[in-house]
């Protein structure tokens, strides 16, 4: 089965809440585990924060994007703000980096993306905006007899 949708909101932090569920919801027609969906859940929460804060510098009227399809037990998961973008995607994409280190944040986002997803790919231009490509293929769940 192949299926899709897509999300567009505006760049306020009370929207990340909304995208997080929005995508769980989507996603559930695959069966997640709950390890699974809270995983998803988490990346699609630390996308969108960063699109918010690092994109936007937290002024709401801009728009965030999300795209999901899933297909044989995968999920593609496109998250696209048209923000500041990134300058050096490999510092980025490093531990504990950020760009708001006034903001007293952990610098874990990408990292934690990276860790929950089986592909991640960023594209960034400053003034341009960045899209953060992911994918994740779920487990199908085994009944263990005894």
């Amino acid at each position: 089965m192949k299926n899709e949708m897509f999300l567009e909101f505006s760049s306020v932090s009370q929207n990340e809440s909304f995208a997080r569920v929005s995508v769980g919801a989507f996603i559930t027609q695959l069966d997640p585990t709950m390890e699974e969906l809270t995983e998803i859940k988490t990346v699609v929460s630390e996308a969108v924060t960063n699109s918010i804060i690092h994109g936007y510098n937290n002024e709401a009227h801009h728009t965030i994007s999300i795209s999901c399809q899933i297909h044989d037990g995968e999920i593609e998961l496109t998250i696209k703000d048209s923000g500041v973008g990134i300058g050096n995607i490999d510092e980025a994409l490093q531990p504990l980096y950020t760009s708001k280190p006034e903001l007293e944040r952990s610098g874990m986002g990408f990292t934690i993306i990276e860790n929950f997803m089986d592909t991640v790919e960023v594209m960034s231009t400053p003034d341009h905006g960045t899209t953060v490509n992911m994918t994740k293929q779920l487990m199908k769940s085994e009944t263990v007899s005894n």
